[in-house]
């Protein structure tokens, strides 16, 4: 595979999570009103919330790169491997494999996300003092 079909790979999964996440979870941000101050507020917190969910989602893919290469590297001997499809296989051949196996993990990962409440990836997503916030509106909102 060449190197920048994994590129777009990795891009494409990490892009595919954070926009399920965001979806499923139902991140975005939407103005109370049709103010100024408050399209600039929502704007602020989807970036916020873009930004926090993206930085996130490439560590945990960074993570599981490593991990999947470590494994790659304890299981499978390259000249057996080599051996079973007819073709020479060498070390770099286990970062391409672990980078790719990342990638399909990485979306399926999030797509697994979506068996979690809305609740769990909200206080994943969200600091303690931000879920209060919006509990709190939520109940000024209901008139409590």
């Amino acid at each position: 595979m060449p190197w920048w079909r994994l590129v777009v790979a990795s891009v494409a999964s990490i892009a595919l999570v954070v926009g399920w996440l965001v979806i499923d979870g139902e991140l975005w941000d939407r103005p109370d009103d049709d103010s100024a101050q408050a399209k600039e507020r929502s704007r602020l917190y989807n970036a916020s919330t873009l930004l926090t969910l993206t930085v996130g989602v490439v560590i945990c893919y960074a993570a599981l790169y490593v991990v999947n290469l470590a494994w790659a590297y304890f299981v499978l001997d390259p000249g057996v491997m080599g051996g079973y499809v007819d073709v020479p296989i060498g070390h770099g051949d286990l970062f391409v494999l672990a980078w790719f196996v990342a990638s399909a993990a990485t979306v399926g990962g999030g797509l697994g996300s979506g068996l979690e409440s809305d609740e769990a990836i909200r206080a994943a997503a969200y600091s303690k003092r931000e879920q209060d916030r919006r509990e709190r509106l939520a109940r000024d909102d209901d008139g409590s």
